[in-house]
């Protein structure tokens, strides 16, 4: 079989995998509805860590916290990449706390188009984008005006 119908079972997979998570990471901050691309990140993170392929390291402050509160996120390593995501119950009492997140730590650059890390992604987790049949509201259809004879009705 050629390496395109299973890119996973090469040695580099766990790199591409983690390439494909820091794209769609990256494109999800300035999407218009990046819903479906973080719940992609976190199904793909939550696999890795099942098969050991990635590792929750320990817990972050939040940068962002919702309602000024104080919030934490659990760090993820995954290859030369490191990522944050939500904590569940277990986390708390399982990993520890380090703290600020440090400035200092980046992820290395990595040049992937986003249709190519989905695609990497939903063929690793099994997710579909559920693509909606009607349009958001505020997006209409032009339609001509249309000009009566005087004194006639339509």
């Amino acid at each position: 079989m050629s390496s395109k119908s299973e890119p996973f079972t090469q040695s580099s997979s766990d790199d591409t995998l983690a390439k494909a998570i820091f794209t769609v990471n990256r494109h999800a901050k300035t999407a218009t509805n990046p819903k479906y691309l973080y719940s992609l990140k976190k199904c793909a993170l939550l696999k890795m860590i099942k098969e050991g392929k990635a590792e929750k390291k320990g817990l972050h402050f939040s940068r962002n916290p919702k309602n000024s509160r104080q919030q934490s996120d659990v760090l993820v390593s995954c290859g030369n990449y490191t990522f944050h995501m939500p904590p569940c119950k277990e986390d708390f009492n399982s990993l520890p706390h380090l703290g600020r997140l440090s400035d200092q730590t980046r992820n290395p650059r990595c040049s992937m188009g986003l249709s190519k890390a989905k695609h990497i992604l939903e063929s690793y987790t099994g997710m579909k984008e559920e693509h909606s049949k009607h349009k958001p509201p505020g997006q209409k259809k032009y339609t001509k005006p249309v000009f009566k004879p005087l004194g006639q009705s339509y």
